[in-house]
C-alpha cells in the first residue's frame, strides 16, 4: 500500500487546478440530513468556519491522500505488499515499504515514533480545540516479557500527558492483548463460552465480574470442552490482571481515564472479564462521575445492545458507574472469513443500515443510562447522521455538553470535519492518536486502509468537505472574492 499510496500522491497533488476542482461536485446528499433540523448547532455546511484553523496546505495533504487511499487497486497492492512474507522479511525490502509508510499513511494516521512526538501532535490538536485520546501502538504480546515491556511504554505515556496542558488529554488507552499473552486470552475466552453453554462448569481462577456472554453472543469458536487453565497460565492471568491493575492505578493517581479497546470475536470474552473486574475495582468511588475504566462495545455485532444493557444493569446493582466506547468495529473482514469456514452465521449485522441503526440505539441507551448517573459514554462515530441524532439527543435529555462522561472522538486522519463541526457546536472531541514505530503501527494502519478503501468508505464526507473548502478558497485566490 505504501510504495502505490506515495506513487499516486505524488502524481495527484501537482494537478490541483480550478478545472480539477470543478470537475468534483460535492453531493448535497453527504452536506445535509434529514435529522439536520433536529441538531441545528451540527452544522457542516459552512466549511469556511469549519475549517478556520487549517492552513491550505494541511487541507491539500489530506485530500490527496484520501483520494489515493480511496483508490481500490493501490490500495489493495498496498495491502498486500505490506502483508507479504517474502517482502516484509528481506531487509532491503522492507526498509523500503517501511520508509514509504512513514512518508505517506504513517503521516496521515499516526501521532508520531515515541512519547515526545505524540506531544507535539497533541499540542498542536489542543490549538484547535480538539482533545487527544494517546495509544501506545503495542498489540498482540506473545509471552510475559513482551507484556512488562508494553505495561512501561504504557505507563510512560499516562506519565507523559502530566505535561500535556490541562485538560489535552481525554484518555490513554490500551489493547489487552499487549498486556496479556494473545494464547492465554483465547484460552480464557473458550473457558467462557464453555461456563456459558453449561453454567455448571466452574472456573477456580475467575474473578468477581459482570456476566460476559448473552443467549446471542457468538458460541461456536469452542466445539468441545476446553482443558482447564494449567497452573502456569493461572499464573499468567494473574501477572496479566496485576499489569492491568497497574495500569489502572497509575490514571486514577493522574485522573486520567482508560480506554480498553475491543478486539476479535474470538479473545473478547476474556477482555470484556478483565475490564468488568477491574471496573469493579476503580470505578467504585465513580457513580454520577466520570469513571477511570472504559471498555468498548462494536456495534457491528448481532448482540452488542444486548450485552451492553446486561452490562449496564449489572454496574447499577453492584452500585457503580460504568464507562463505554461505542464503535461500528474494524474487524469484519477477519470475522466474516471465520464464521465462513465453520459454516455459521456471522456475528456481524446483514446489513451497514443494520449497523447504523445498532450504534444510534446504543448511544440513546448510553445518553440516558448518563442522566440516571450510572454511565459515561466515547461516541467514537465517523458518521455525520450518528453525530446529529446523538446531539439532538444530547439537547432532548438536558445534558450539558461540557459533562466530563460525555466525548465525542474520531481517529486522527479520520472525520476530520465531524470533529471540528461537533467542536464548533460546543461538544468535547478527542482524535484518536495511535503512536510508535512504523513496524509497531502496522497492524493499525492495515484496518485503517481497509475502512478507508473505496470510494464509498468512511472518508466520504471528510473529501466531500476538503473539497468544497479547496473550491471556495481557490476561487477566492482567483477572483478576489
Amino acid at each position: 500500500m505504501a510504495a502505490a499510496v506515495a506513487l499516486s500522491r505524488r502524481a495527484f497533488l501537482p494537478h490541483l487546478s480550478l478545472r480539477f476542482f470543478s470537475s468534483l461536485t460535492v453531493s448535497p446528499a453527504i452536506l445535509s440530513s434529514p435529522a439536520a433540523s433536529s441538531a441545528p448547532r451540527l452544522n457542516l455546511d459552512d466549511t469556511e468556519r469549519l475549517y478556520a484553523s487549517v492552513p491550505t496546505g494541511d487541507l491539500l495533504s489530506s485530500l490527496g491522500m484520501l483520494y489515493t487511499m480511496a483508490m481500490e487497486p493501490a490500495v489493495d497492492l498496498g495491502m498486500a505488499v505490506m502483508r507479504s512474507p517474502a517482502v516484509m522479511e528481506r531487509r532491503v525490502l522492507r526498509e523500503a515499504v517501511v520508509g514509504a509508510v512513514r512518508r505517506t499513511v504513517y503521516r496521515k494516521f499516526c501521532a508520531g515514533e515515541d512519547a515526545e512526538e505524540a506531544e507535539r501532535t497533541l499540542g498542536r490538536l489542543w490549538e484547535r480545540g480538539l482533545r487527544g485520546i494517546v495509544n501506545y501502538g503495542m498489540e498482540d504480546a506473545d509471552d510475559g516479557s513482551t507484556c512488562d515491556r508494553n505495561l512501561a511504554g504504557f505507563i510512560k505515556t499516562v506519565e507523559m500527558t502530566a505535561k500535556m496542558p490541562p485538560d489535552s488529554v481525554s484518555f490513554a488507552c490500551v489493547k489487552i492483548t499487549a498486556i496479556c499473552p494473545i494464547h492465554l486470552l483465547e484460552r480464557i475466552s473458550d473457558l467462557l463460552r464453555w461456563e456459558k453453554k453449561h453454567p455448571s462448569c466452574h472456573l477456580p481462577w475467575k474473578q468477581t465480574s459482570f456476566s460476559i456472554l448473552t443467549n446471542s453472543s457468538p458460541l461456536y469458536h469452542t466445539l468441545t470442552t476446553p482443558p482447564p487453565l494449567t497452573q502456569e497460565e493461572e499464573v499468567q492471568l494473574q501477572l496479566s490482571h496485576s499489569r492491568l491493575a497497574t495500569l489502572c492505578k497509575r490514571c486514577a493517581d493522574t485522573n486520567l481515564p482508560l480506554l480498553v479497546d475491543a478486539e476479535y470475536t474470538s479473545v473478547q470474552p476474556a477482555i470484556d472479564y478483565m475490564i468488568y473486574s477491574a471496573s469493579l475495582e476503580f470505578n467504585a468511588n465513580a457513580k454520577k462521575q466520570r469513571p477511570i475504566v472504559y471498555g468498548t462495545l462494536q456495534s457491528y455485532l448481532k448482540d452488542a445492545k444486548e450485552r451492553l444493557v446486561q452490562a449496564v444493569d449489572a454496574a447499577e446493582r453492584a452500585g457503580i458507574s460504568i464507562g463505554f466506547k461505542l464503535v461500528r468495529g474494524a474487524y469484519l473482514s477477519r470475522e466474516s472469513y471465520l464464521a465462513k469456514s465453520l459454516g455459521v452465521a456471522s456475528p456481524i449485522h446483514s446489513t451497514i443500515q443494520e449497523t447504523h441503526a445498532c450504534y444510534n440505539d446504543c448511544a440513546a441507551f448510553l445518553l440516558e443510562r448518563m442522566v440516571k448517573g450510572s454511565a459515561s459514554v466515547v461516541l467514537a462515530t465517523h458518521n455525520l447522521e450518528s453525530g446529529r441524532i446523538a446531539a439532538a439527543k444530547v439537547e432532548e435529555l438536558g445534558l450539558g455538553k461540557g459533562d466530563q462522561r460525555l466525548q465525542f472522538a474520531q481517529l486522527m486522519g479520520m472525520g476530520d470535519g465531524l470533529s471540528l463541526g461537533l467542536r464548533n457546536a460546543g461538544f468535547q472531541v478527542s482524535k484518536y492518536l495511535v503512536f510508535g514505530t512504523v513496524e509497531q503501527v502496522i497492524p493499525y494502519l492495515l484496518r485503517r486502509a481497509e475502512e478507508n478503501r473505496g470510494f464509498l468508505s468512511t472518508s466520504t464526507l471528510d473529501r466531500q468537505l476538503l473539497m468544497k473548502e479547496l473550491k471556495r478558497r481557490l476561487k477566492i485566490a482567483v477572483m478576489g472574492k
